[in-house]
């Protein structure tokens, strides 16, 4: 049986990245390694609820390549399944969320909304539409 996935994120900053994940999409850290303990850790691993998304910073010549920057088609570098979009949504307006698509029934069928985090990364939140 398989329980969960957890994308993988490059990221320049992993600081801000962790900031902007509590702050704006009330996501904890679960777990944070890679440095001496002088505040220099790489590697992250956050959740809410039951989603995980993990996080690297790798070194300053790598840096995000958001799905979307590399071809249209590509709109989004992760789908987190809720079962209420439209709460969500809500919440992360108030949180002042960059929105990169409003809360919609798509053309694919779902009811979903997108953001943009600090790093550009397109994260799309939704259920299937019928439900």
């Amino acid at each position: 049986m398989l329980n969960s996935v957890a994308p993988f994120f490059i990221v320049d900053d992993l600081d801000a990245t962790l900031a902007f994940y509590q702050s704006k999409l009330g996501f904890d850290v679960l777990h944070k390694c890679g440095g001496d303990g002088n505040g220099d850790d790489y590697f992250a691993i956050m959740g809410r609820d039951r989603v995980m998304l993990m996080f690297k910073a790798i070194t300053p010549e790598v840096h995000p390549q958001p799905n979307p920057s590399r071809h249209e088609w590509a709109r989004w570098d992760a789908y987190i399944g809720t079962d209420d979009p439209d709460s969500l949504y809500t919440e992360f307006v108030g949180r002042e969320v960059p929105v990169h698509r409003e809360l919609a029934n798509t053309n694919d069928g779902l009811r979903a909304f997108e953001i943009t985090d600090n790093s550009g990364y397109v994260l799309c939140f939704g259920r299937p539409a019928d439900k």
